[in-house]
């Protein structure tokens, strides 16, 4: 995945196809994707246009980014403040179809998941399901593991819109606390976004988990910070987001890290 945040606008052609390790090159050859081959189950890019309105456009596909000729000839004509793009490589038993394909969207509000819930249907599903309240249950279009993780996410945002990053970390405390009591194992790199800040966990529960990287004021992206899952090209300012962080960014460039404080009781999730 990867994102931009900054108090100037960029084309969405900018981030997604033009760097020397694009989004789009990172479909085909990737280079530290510890899952799979390629990502070409899909790709979806989300921005914001602030003088419309507050929510997001989103335009996704099931088809591999590098086949889409139509995103080319758009991408460098959009430009915007905030933008979310991924390409993804489906889940091993998850069906590839649009709904599972991130950038996933609902108000304000975009979301991305790089990672799994291992065996996610036959053990996490049902579980974190039941504990989703009624509206965010029938948002739900599809079977993935990211846009259930989406819903969860929807539910505490609900109750702290005023804190994204803090209903993203208690997201993630809730979905540690169900992976642990069923066994299963879980990478969680999730990114938030209202269009004014970004927030992103990197997090796995079986050791180091897929990567992130963050640039603030570099190259093409002055004025902004680029957060992506592989750096975007050889600009030395690239930083890890260390597993078990929370990185948070806003429009005015700044970027700040923190570890996960996971001991959230449920009540408060």
């Amino acid at each position: 995945m990867a994102a931009y945040i900054g108090n100037r606008r960029i084309s969405l052609s900018s981030l997604v196809l033009e760097p020397a390790h694009s989004l789009l090159a990172q479909s085909y050859a990737p280079k530290e994707m510890r899952s799979g081959v390629v990502n070409a189950d899909g790709f979806g890019t989300g921005w914001y246009a602030p003088e419309v309105d507050g929510e997001p456009a989103v335009y996704r596909s099931v088809r591999p980014i590098w086949a889409d000729r139509s995103f080319a000839s758009i991408a460098p004509r959009v430009l915007s403040p905030a933008v979310f793009a991924a390409v993804r490589s489906a889940t091993p038993g998850l069906p590839a179809e649009e709904s599972g394909v991130p950038p996933f969207s609902s108000g304000r509000y975009m979301f991305m998941h790089n990672g799994a819930v291992e065996d996610f249907r036959r053990s996490a599903m049902r579980r974190l399901r039941d504990t989703l309240s009624d509206e965010s249950y029938a948002g739900l279009l599809g079977v993935s593991d990211s846009e259930t993780i989406f819903a969860c996410l929807l539910d505490r945002l609900r109750r702290r819109p005023e804190n994204p990053g803090g209903a993203l970390e208690a997201t993630v405390a809730h979905l540690l606390r169900t992976c642990a009591e069923l066994g299963v194992e879980a990478t969680l790199n999730l990114g938030l976004t209202d269009g004014q800040t970004m927030a992103f966990v990197r997090c796995s529960t079986g050791g180091l988990g897929n990567s992130l990287y963050f640039l603030k004021d570099g190259g093409a992206f002055r004025g902004g910070v680029v957060v992506a899952s592989e750096p975007l090209d050889g600009d030395p300012g690239w930083q890890e987001v260390p597993d078990r962080h929370l990185l948070s960014v806003d429009r005015s460039g700044e970027a700040a890290l923190r570890m996960l404080d996971l001991s959230v009781p449920e009540g408060l999730s």
